[in-house]
């Protein structure tokens, strides 16, 4: 048995004036990608400078305006990466490169010589807060850890004096989540009196949940207790920077905003340490599922995607948020007939909104194919069947139809798994289309003619064989469709009935097609079949359904 008892419960706020539960997320934040530090340290092979550079510029493209670009002080490729950014002037005048850096003076010195170039930097230093930490790490109490970031800061002013670019500092007290909040306060109270922050360029307040170590309403009430307390908070850009530890990495960070933080600091597709940084494309294509823009221009999710498992040799996994392979995939057969019955819905009704069961958000928005929706195997239904034979093939099969291909299929995957759409294709070809035995249209001339004596105004001459034995016979009836019916069944002596006819275009110009579906029954036996006819011209489509159905319906082995 798990001894549970070996671990402490995290104690909760006491914040019963919380107003975060009333609020509503309104817009996006200022995003910070930290995937070239934060990301980067945690890769088993690390980007070495030319994938870090063709990462940066997947982040500029997408929008970031701040990005953490590393620790230039700690090693050489460090270092080397921001100098070549700056050589190659890859760095847009409206974006920020955020630098981390511990308060050691050799330290900054040596980052101040990396940001030489620069126009506009984040100078991030931190140093550990948390009680563990204050007491098995560093055996310091409270004011001694205050010192080491008044220090660093006063450092970060004493090199800026001779730097010719805009910087901006921010603090982080790390393992805050494992910080009493007084002390949190003090040690960023403290820092900002040293620094001296405006209102056009403001400290910014960086609260990482290291580890993630509660659940995220917690969280939440820590940092509105935070934003709520600060003095000059219109000095301050309360950030935050959540991990994954607990896998509520999103919505802390959501519901964190709702508490009034202005900034989030995270990695694409959640890459980093242990089990990862927040992702930042999960709460921005959060926020567009809401109707928000999220200030990113991420509408290519395949060419993200791309450049990430590139430079960082890690796989998405398919049932990733948004961007994995199956997260719009239906297997159940219940599930399949909702998003059909959706999607035509929507075309029907001409809808303003997206609102299709299944699916929160349309997959093209993302830059996502709607073949991936609906896949075939032994748990999916005739929904699914139906939704492959029209999103592929442009089929509109009728209702009543949609049960007797789908048994086929469903047998077909009982013996294989999943089945392709081509193999569907394929085995709805071999029912129905061509049903050309022992029966074959060849050819017919229709003309209209006065009633006769049984009340019929159409008069056919068919021509087709029979066992490849050719035959031209006539047939009268009301339209086409009737007379062809009625010619077949007096020649074989048959007696049917039709009892469903349905027909649609296939594609659109001059070149379009037609599809006709029919189904007759035997007035003898009450048993049914359906056919199926397509050509460009609509009447040939008929007959030749008119077609399938006999064979299917007289002649197809029991």
């Amino acid at each position: 048995m798990l001894n549970y008892k070996r671990y402490k419960r995290v104690p909760v706020v006491h914040y019963p004036e919380r107003q975060w539960p009333d609020k509503e997320i309104q817009k996006a934040p200022i995003w910070c990608s930290v995937d070239l530090r934060d990301g980067n340290q945690a890769l088993i092979e690390p980007m070495v400078v030319e994938e870090k550079i063709e990462f940066f510029n997947l982040l500029v493209k997408l929008g970031f305006k701040e990005i953490e670009v590393g620790f230039p002080a700690a090693s050489q490729i460090e270092y080397d990466f921001l100098r070549t950014l700056v050589e190659r002037n890859l760095i847009p005048d409206d974006v920020k490169v955020q630098v981390l850096i511990q308060c050691r003076e050799h330290l900054i010195k040596r980052t101040f010589e990396a940001i030489q170039g620069c126009k506009n930097v984040i100078i991030h230093i931190y140093n550990s807060t948390s009680t563990l930490q204050r007491d098995v790490v560093f055996n310091m109490g409270r004011e001694e850890i205050k010192q080491i970031a008044v220090d660093g800061t006063k450092m970060v002013k004493k090199y800026m004096e001779g730097f010719d670019g805009n910087i901006q500092l921010q603090y982080s007290p790390e393992s805050f989540t494992g910080t009493e909040l007084d002390f949190a306060l003090d040690i960023c109270e403290a820092v900002k009196e040293v620094w001296q922050p405006t209102v056009e360029n403001p400290i910014i307040f960086n609260l990482p949940a290291t580890v993630e170590m509660t659940t995220p309403n917690v969280y939440a009430d820590q940092i509105e207790w935070m934003s709520r307390h600060f003095t000059e908070r219109d000095k301050i850009v309360l950030s935050i920077h959540p991990h994954n530890d607990r896998g509520c990495g999103v919505a802390a960070s959501e519901l964190a905003l709702l508490a009034g933080a202005d900034r989030i600091e995270g990695t694409l597709f959640g890459n980093g340490e242990r089990t990862g940084n927040v992702d930042i494309l999960n709460i921005a294509y959060n926020m567009f599922s809401q109707g928000i823009n999220p200030e990113l221009d991420i509408e290519n999710v395949n060419e993200i995607i791309d450049v990430y498992e590139r430079c960082t040799k890690m796989d998405i996994d398919p049932r990733h948020p948004y961007a994995g392979k199956l997260v719009f995939t239906a297997f159940s057969g219940s599930h399949q007939d909702a998003i059909n019955k959706g999607l035509h819905a929507m075309e029907q009704r001409n809808s303003e909104y997206w609102e299709v069961p299944y699916l929160p958000i349309d997959p093209a928005d993302l830059g996502r194919e709607y073949e991936p929706i609906v896949r075939i195997n032994s748990q999916s239904g005739k929904g699914g069947v139906a939704f492959v034979m029209d999103h592929y093939y442009g089929f509109k099969l009728p209702k009543v139809m949609h049960k007797e291909l789908a048994d086929e299929i469903q047998l077909l995957s009982e013996r294989q798994g999943e089945v392709s759409p081509s193999q569907i294709m394929d085995k709805f070809r071999e029912m129905y289309i061509n049903a050309k035995y022992p029966l074959h249209f060849k050819k017919m001339r229709a003309e209209d003619i006065s009633e006769t004596t049984e009340g019929y105004d159409t008069k056919v001459v068919l021509t087709y064989t029979f066992k490849d034995e050719l035959k031209t016979i006539e047939g009268f009836g009301n339209g086409p469709i009737d007379a062809v019916k009625h010619a077949l069944c007096n020649q074989g002596g048959f007696n049917t009935k039709l009892t469903m006819y349905e027909e649609h275009a296939l594609t659109t110009g001059s070149d379009s097609q037609a599809a006709s579906y029919i189904e007759l029954m035997n007035s003898e036996t009450g048993e049914k079949a359906f056919g199926v006819g397509i050509s460009s011209n609509i009447t040939r489509s008929s007959v030749r359904a008119i077609f399938s159905a006999m064979n299917r319906l007289f002649f197809r082995k029991k």
